[in-house]
């Protein structure tokens, strides 16, 4: 985890967040960041980039559908 810090940080959330509890997701250079949109002050999450391909083609894949 980093410190959060708001500055040119174009975070993405999904479209079908509702309630302002969700997932921010945002590139800065070779690291993708994670961060909790109720929480815009708390820590943020860093991996690179082939992390979060692996992550995304596991969650396309359906390996995490246990976790919600």
């Amino acid at each position: 985890m980093i410190p959060r810090t708001r500055t040119n940080i174009e975070w993405q959330i999904s479209r079908t967040c509702e309630g302002g509890a969700c997932v921010g997701v945002a590139r800065r250079g070779e690291h993708v960041l994670i961060g909790n949109t109720s929480n815009p002050e708390g820590p943020i999450g860093e991996f690179n980039v082939d992390e979060w391909r692996q992550f995304l083609a596991g969650v396309k894949q359906g390996d995490f559908d246990g976790i919600a």
